[in-house]
């Protein structure tokens, strides 16, 4: 079964402050976030990875840097948010699920093996980490039946929080499509995601990926923890 993974990397990650895109910072390890995702993702699928970069601000540095990626191109990267990134890629998918994750995550490989069986059995999911709840980052609740209910940086009383990696089954997809067209050019994929869930019935499972390492990279002190992270568990 082809996996289909995408990474959303077309944004200019202003709040890092690097002359280049996010997802090409160097880490200690000598590779960049990006390199360290890639690498993550084939050796997990292998030959069965299907992957897309969306990308926009310095795209050829990114194109350049993973030559053997599929590329999304969002023209509108200056005036858009992750919701336009993610409708283009899954627009230019083909059938079946995607996963998909943020371009600035750097995160344990092992999680992917954890997430496998539920990319196999073609649920949709948002990876969650329970352990901490910052008010910068996106975060979570359930409803009744143990399935996401809001997703948004203002939720409150909040379970914990998204990790920036998210799978959309192929029942789903189109539905995700639809409502990614109708939200706000800024806002959040997770809008849309909650869009689904309020007018589609959709069902997000929260993966609870809490004994793995996972690092969204926004400020220095965010990137000086995923090299924690990193030097903790060095390269296979």
């Amino acid at each position: 079964m082809t996996v289909q993974v995408v990474i959303l990397a077309a944004g200019m990650g202003t709040r890092l402050a690097r002359p280049h895109p996010k997802s090409l910072t160097e880490l200690d390890d000598g590779r960049t976030i990006m390199t360290q995702q890639v690498q993550n993702l084939q050796a997990a699928f292998g030959k069965k990875l299907r992957l897309s970069i969306v990308v926009g601000f310095k795209l050829e540095m990114i194109m350049e840097h993973v030559p053997d990626a599929s590329y999304v191109y969002n023209e509108a990267f200056d005036q858009t948010n992750t919701s336009k990134s993610l409708l283009k890629a899954l627009r230019n998918s083909t059938k079946g699920g995607v996963l998909w994750m943020n371009g600035d995550v750097v995160f344990d490989p092992a999680m992917l093996e954890y997430l496998r069986p539920f990319i196999k059995s073609d649920q949709s999911f948002v990876a969650v980490d329970t352990s901490s709840v910052s008010d910068e980052e996106v975060k979570y609740t359930v409803d009744v039946e143990g399935h996401i209910d809001q997703l948004s940086k203002s939720v409150k009383n909040a379970l914990g929080e998204a990790v920036g990696i998210n799978y959309v089954s192929s029942k789903d997809k189109k539905k995700l499509i639809k409502r990614l067209a109708g939200v706000k050019d800024q806002d959040y994929f997770e809008r849309g995601m909650e869009k689904t869930i309020e007018k589609d019935a959709v069902k997000y499972l929260p993966v609870d990926i809490s004994d793995f390492y996972a690092v969204e990279v926004d400020f220095a002190d965010d990137l000086a923890r995923a090299n924690e992270q990193l030097a903790a568990i060095p390269v296979a």
